[in-house]
């Protein structure tokens, strides 16, 4: 069952901010763990912060890590060139993001596709294996995050290709933003197998979707319960399945990008609490 001991505070809702500064904003307002950015190991090890040393602090604070984004280059289309100069590229690969996220004691990696290009399902599936084995390697979920305007569009692509990829460690990441604009339905979720659903992340949006989605999933998402979408209804779905794992709130806001981390934290926190309790009144 979704329970509030599982709440998240994720990264790309607040990543302007300090790593250490968006620690005690989620502890301070009752998350239990958070999500974290290659680019978050990156910026704390200019500061001689180790990966390891990290996950310390995340420890530390009384949370955990659950997703470690995140995977972007697993099939071939994907793979560019390493920008010219010294500075290598941020990492994208399972084989250099995987040691990462064991390295802070994260539970999954996330998997994206950045591309506007389909493939077959057998392709996305061999390459979304090779990720999961590279996964299970570190001791790592693998998660499948799916993104309307990408090869994998919607809930059913996500789990059609984990399905064909067969790998234990091997799940999907549901978006509630991406889920309700890709036009899934709560049916086709109710219908998912309880083992496929493996990290999950609340957000909410105006009933009317923008023309242009990207920009509206990177700039206006709304926090849960301020919004048109059907959260109750997830929520209730989810409990359906028996998923008791991790829930995130991630809202990507130049609005809410604009204030401390600390009022950001406590809004979030705000809101997927009154989305919870309107899913357990409406259950009982």
């Amino acid at each position: 069952m979704v329970v509030p001991g599982n709440l998240g505070f994720c990264a790309a809702t607040r990543f302007q901010a300090p790593v250490l500064d968006r620690l005690e904003a989620a502890r301070a307002n009752g998350f239990h763990w958070i999500s974290l950015l290659g680019s978050d190991v990156a910026s704390e090890g200019r500061e001689g912060l180790s990966p390891a040393e990290l996950g310390r602090r995340v420890t530390d604070a009384g949370l955990a890590v659950s997703d470690f984004e995140a995977v972007s280059t697993w099939l071939d289309h994907h793979r560019r060139p390493e920008p010219a100069g010294d500075r290598p590229g941020r990492p994208r690969d399972a084989e250099r993001i995987c040691p990462l996220a064991a390295g802070v004691g994260a539970r999954s990696v996330s998997v994206v596709d950045p591309a506007a290009e389909g493939v077959p399902i057998e392709v996305a599936a061999e390459g979304f294996a090779r990720v999961c084995d590279v996964a299970a390697d570190h001791g790592l979920v693998a998660a499948l995050e799916f993104l309307p305007w990408t090869g994998v569009p919607s809930l059913t692509s996500a789990l059609e290709i984990v399905a064909a990829a067969d790998r234990p460690n091997g799940t999907v990441l549901v978006d509630t933003w991406h889920f309700f604009r890709s036009g899934s339905t709560l049916e086709q979720l109710a219908s998912a197998p309880r083992a496929a659903v493996g990290s999950v992340q609340i957000n909410d949006a105006p009933a009317r979707a923008e023309p242009d989605l990207l920009d509206e999933t990177m700039h206006r998402r709304l926090v849960p319960g301020q919004g048109a979408f059907d959260l109750v209804g997830f929520l209730r779905t989810l409990d359906g399945l028996g998923y008791d794992g991790p829930v995130g709130v991630e809202v990507l806001s130049d609005e809410l990008s604009a204030l401390p981390v600390d009022v950001v934290a406590r809004r979030c926190s705000e809101g997927i609490r009154s989305v919870l309790r309107a899913a357990g009144e409406a259950g009982s």
